[in-house]
């Protein structure tokens, strides 16, 4: 067999070389994961120091000692708290108003939406006590319920208003009255002063406030809450705070 030959029967028996480019985009993704992994970890533990502390007094030694990261680290990251609290929000309070508002709907009444809407986004903030107490010490301050009052419950109150289903002058003061009676509601619950059906009576006094019958109130008073399946930011959230406190 002559060298040539040599050469190319080696060459042909030996394994193939992995693709240069599939080498880095294997490292790409990897490296992407280890940040998002990261990533997910700091928002699980500002979970807990937004809960604990509010968004005013927690600082950024709070978060590093709480997530177990670098300073630098997490400046790699989040340059103010104020941006942590903002990511938080969007990527979990809007996560659970959005699966909320994929049950509500296709409802047509739009104070049966407010109603069955709030009472979940209650029900929710009260079997996860970390992210109730999250929402209710950060509220309007750090936006904690996005969605919920920019767009949806706007829309609902408005939508109830024209319909004459409600009676109201400012949307902004009934989008306010229904939220404060949300974050209170859920509060006193969580310090033990009221049981968990507190929140119904809460609700019905507020939109009784605005105009709404009280026999439509009676009727959404019975009315089951539906199975919601919690997005997935709640879940690794909850689970990256819970790894961090331990």
């Amino acid at each position: 067999m002559t060298a040539t030959r040599a050469k190319s029967a080696k060459a042909a028996s030996a394994p193939p070389v992995p693709d240069i480019e599939e080498k880095e985009d294997h490292r790409v993704r990897t490296g992407a994961v280890r940040r998002e992994a990261t990533r997910r970890k700091m928002l699980g533990a500002a979970v807990s120091v937004f809960a604990q502390k509010g968004p005013d007094a927690a600082s950024i030694d709070d978060f590093i000692a709480a997530a177990g990261v670098a300073r630098g680290t997490f400046y790699n990251y989040f340059k103010t708290t104020a941006e942590l609290l903002d990511a938080v929000t969007s990527e979990l309070s809007d996560e659970v108003v959005a699966a909320i508002e994929l049950c509500v709907e296709k409802i047509d009444n739009p104070i049966e939406r407010i109603w069955i809407g709030c009472q979940t986004y209650v029900q929710v903030a009260l079997m996860h006590p970390e992210w109730g107490a999250f929402i209710t010490r950060t509220g309007i301050r750090g936006n904690a319920s996005g969605r919920l009052t920019d767009i949806y419950l706007p829309r609902d109150l408005e939508a109830a208003r024209t319909r004459g289903i409600a009676h109201f002058d400012n949307t902004r003061a009934a989008k306010d009255l229904v939220i404060g009676a949300i974050y209170q509601s859920i509060e006193t619950v969580l310090s033990g002063a009221a049981p968990g059906e507190h929140p119904r009576a809460v609700m019905k006094l507020a939109l009784g406030a605005l105009g709404v019958k009280p026999a439509l109130l009676a009727a959404l008073d019975g009315r089951a809450l539906p199975d919601l399946e919690l997005p997935d930011g709640l879940k690794s959230l909850e689970a990256a705070s819970v790894k961090a406190r331990g």
